[in-house]
């Protein structure tokens, strides 16, 4: 990656900024000072930021990721098509199309209607329309490749949007943050910095400040894309050096099968051994524990009377004799009661001998 200075970024106009009465007050960080009218961007922390910025791309660029660059604006459109199109990345210059990122599988319908167009002039199909169909369907593909034939290649959603002039840009921006996709941006001093991830301060109206910008950024992203190929390639050095090559004819087969018989007959005889160890094992577990139950049925006997010995029958035996007594503590209560009567009776008799008399 080439040395960012800050006079080539002088040189270019990068410093430029808008009139102070049209400044974003979050920019004030990045601004150096204020000169008839205008303010004046600090080039050191655009320097510090592009490179910062320049590594990040060149990370999703080598991990194989697109990069989607928006510039809509006259003065960039040239640009950016020229710089983006060599490094094979999709790009917008025309007008952004609403629901870009958040509604991309209607976008991709759209791409491959663009193809199914294309198809049908490869086979023949197309000439066998009307005059006036066939005009529709050109017409219909011109615009197609107008508005979408830089994404063409882009099949799922990118790994990072590039954008020049973050206030013309809005949607795309709004996009970009609901779907937590990283924005980088040429950002100058009317607009608010906080929208943007990685942000890059420079003057974004003039050509000769976009142009370098692009430039520098472009270069990253080759670097990402070299850095990807180099990797692939060693990897599939290694996997070239690691196989292994599979015999093509039965005599070039036969030494490997006879020395795979060996092992064979190995691994049976290991499997033997292990069965038969397994079955000894087993037999003294169960010798084991026959022998524990036969002497807990021997020691369950003994036990048993000092089990059956229990106070309770004792308690039951003395009732009997607690009954005993309480029959004769109540029998003299009873001879007394038929006395009393008795004592009547004679005198009953007594009285009746009398009255004879």
């Amino acid at each position: 990656m080439s040395k960012i200075e800050v006079k080539d970024l002088l040189d270019a106009g990068v410093h430029f900024g808008h009139l102070t009465r049209k400044w974003n007050p979050n920019m004030a960080p990045y601004i150096y000072m204020e000169r008839n009218g205008i303010h004046i961007i600090n080039l050191y922390k655009s320097v510090a930021k592009i490179e910062e910025a320049n590594e990040a791309l060149s990370k999703i660029a080598a991990s194989g990721r697109k990069i989607l660059f928006v510039a809509t604006k006259k003065q960039a459109k040239d640009i950016v098509s020229e710089k983006v199109a060599n490094v094979n990345m999709p790009y917008i210059t025309e007008r952004w199309p609403g629901g870009m990122l958040t509604n991309f599988v209607t976008i991709r319908k759209a791409v491959k209607k663009m193809a199914a167009i294309d198809k049908m002039k490869a086979d023949g199909t197309f000439n066998t329309l009307s005059k006036k169909e066939k005009l529709q369907v050109d017409r219909l593909r011109a615009k197609l490749e107008k508005n979408l034939g830089s994404i063409s290649d882009m099949t799922r959603l990118p790994g990072a949007l590039f954008i020049v002039d973050i206030r013309r840009e809005h949607i795309a921006v709004k996009e970009a943050q609901k779907l937590n996709i990283p924005i980088f941006a040429m950002v100058d001093t009317n607009a608010d910095p906080r929208d943007v991830d990685y942000v890059i301060p420079a003057n974004d109206d003039a050509s000769k400040s976009i142009e370098k910008i692009m430039t520098l950024v472009t270069e990253a992203v080759a670097e990402g894309l070299k850095e990807r190929q180099k990797d692939k390639a060693d990897a599939d050095a290694a996997a070239t050096e690691g196989e292994v090559v599979a015999p093509t004819t039965a005599e070039e087969a036969a030494p490997a099968v006879e020395a795979a018989k060996p092992a064979k007959k190995k691994t049976k005889a290991a499997k033997k051994e292990v069965v038969e160890e397994v079955a000894a094992v087993e037999e003294a577990v169960e010798e084991v524990t026959a022998e524990e139950v036969v002497e807990e049925a021997k020691a369950a006997p003994v036990e048993a009377p000092a089990k059956a010995e229990k106070p309770a029958k004792a308690k039951k035996a003395d009732k009997p004799a607690k009954a005993k007594k309480a029959v004769e503590a109540a029998a003299p209560a009873e001879v007394v009661e038929t006395e009393e009567p008795a004592e009547d009776a004679v005198e009953d008799t007594d009285e009746e001998t009398k009255k004879e008399k």
